[in-house]
Formats: structure tokens, sequence, C-alpha cells
């Protein structure tokens, strides 16, 4: 008897048009902003290692955390400079938040968020996640369902950044600032003092460098080439189907 014609694989050079201008622009003007915030805010760190809750906080205060002397080569700038870091600081969180306004304004216009980034209630299912999970421990980042569209972890993890970890970040840092306070004085009311705002500053901080950790692993297991020219260009090449299983050959009768 004849073998059964396998239907063609499709073709593993097709591309597809994965992340629009506006996120393009705002993914590479983030990736130097955060750096210089994180450099630049290690510098401020130095200056008083430790964590507080409450309005206030000095050396002889009992902080629910010391943070470590950060290194001058993770710093900006590279040698103590408090006043100077203070200026970088301040002047890439103008970038920061007008950046994350703009950001959002054209990613509601161009419905990025509710094509891309709306989490069903199906996806955050325990089963759903538990499978996701399975798959990144695989090596497995890709949604097989649509190849162009993010997974589950993906998806929550972007959605924690840009609606819960920057928005944060920038509040609180506008709640340290005296002129805010004297403008919105209710900014400190809602974090408990002075302290405690810097606090969830650093925690926040803190979440946003672990993502860009994770999100930095991820795409270089996934292959740096591939992910970095999409963000460049917007079309991503799809990966290559798993291999079918050729079926043996029937034996004679």
């Amino acid at each position: 008897m004849e073998e059964a014609a396998l239907p063609p694989d499709p073709s593993p050079s097709a591309t597809v048009y994965r992340h629009r201008l506006a996120t393009r622009i705002w993914h590479w003007v983030n990736a130097i902003t955060v750096f210089v915030m994180i450099g630049s805010g290690l510098t401020i760190l130095n200056a008083h290692p430790h964590l507080y809750w409450g309005d206030y906080g000095a050396n002889f205060d009992h902080p629910w955390l010391n943070t470590p002397h950060w290194p001058a080569w993770l710093t900006i700038p590279s040698g103590y400079n408090l006043a100077l870091a203070r200026r970088w600081h301040l002047t890439f969180a103008l970038l920061l938040g007008f950046g994350l306004l703009a950001f959002m304004i054209a990613s509601l216009l161009n419905r990025h968020f509710q094509h891309d980034l709306r989490v069903r209630a199906k996806e955050i299912a325990p089963k759903h996640l538990i499978a996701d999970a399975v798959a990144h421990a695989h090596f497995d980042f890709h949604n097989h369902d649509d190849p162009a569209a993010y997974n589950t972890l993906q998806k929550l993890s972007y959605v924690v950044t840009i609606f819960v970890l920057i928005p944060l970040m920038i509040v609180t840092g506008l709640a340290m600032s005296p002129a805010m306070d004297a403008a919105w004085p209710w900014l400190l009311d809602i974090f408990g003092g002075r302290q405690s705002a810097r606090s969830v500053h650093f925690i926040a901080a803190a979440g946003l460098v672990g993502f860009i950790v994770i999100h930095l692993t991820l795409v270089i297991l996934a292959g740096p080439v591939g992910e970095v020219v999409s963000m460049i260009t917007g079309r991503w090449k799809l990966p290559e189907p798993p291999p079918r299983p050729v079926p043996e050959p029937e034996a004679a009768e």
C-alpha cells in the first residue's frame, strides 16, 4: 500500500508584524532611561543606605532594611557625587513619566493593550498558568495557538510592569519631592510618610530590576538576534514548527 502523503509544513521563514512603532520607540527610550535611573538611584541610595517606614529616618533610627554599598562600576556617576546623581535621576524621571504617558495614549489609540495585553479569564486559570510555567521550564516560550501573540506569563509581567511598577515609582518619586508635597500634601498621606514612600520606591525599583533580568535572560534563551531585530523592525520570524513524525510503511499483505 502506498504511504499517505503528508501535508506540507508551514514555512519556517514566515514572519509576522509583532511590535508596533510606539512600542518599539518606547522600548528603546526606556532601555536608556531605566539604565540611567538605576545607576543614579544607586548613587543616591549609597548616600544613606537604610530604609524606614513612617515619616522620619536618620542614622540612629532602626531601619527595616540596610542595603549594601553599591560599587562605583554600577553607579552613575562612577565616582560618588550626590548632587550630579540627583540631576541625572530627576532629568530622566521626566523622560520616564512623559514617555509612559505617551506610550499609554498611543497604545489605547492603536489598540495594543486590547489586542496584545488583555488577560482573559481562562488564561489565569491555575491549570493554564501551570502549563505555561512548565513550558517555560522546558525553554518553550511561544504561544502555540497564535505564535505572534504573547503567552500568559509575558502578558502578566508586562501588565504588572506597565501598570504597577513604573507608575508606583513615578508617584513615590513625586511624594518624596518637597515641591510636590507643598502642592499635593495628600501624596505623603497615601504612603504613610516620606520614608515609607522612599521604601516603596525602592521596592518598585527592585521589582523592575528583577523584571529586566528575567526579560534579558529569556531574550537570550529565545534567540537574541531575532528578538532584537524584531524590536527594531517590528517583524518577528516565526519559530520553526516541531518535526513531524514520519509514519512507518505498512507491511505488504
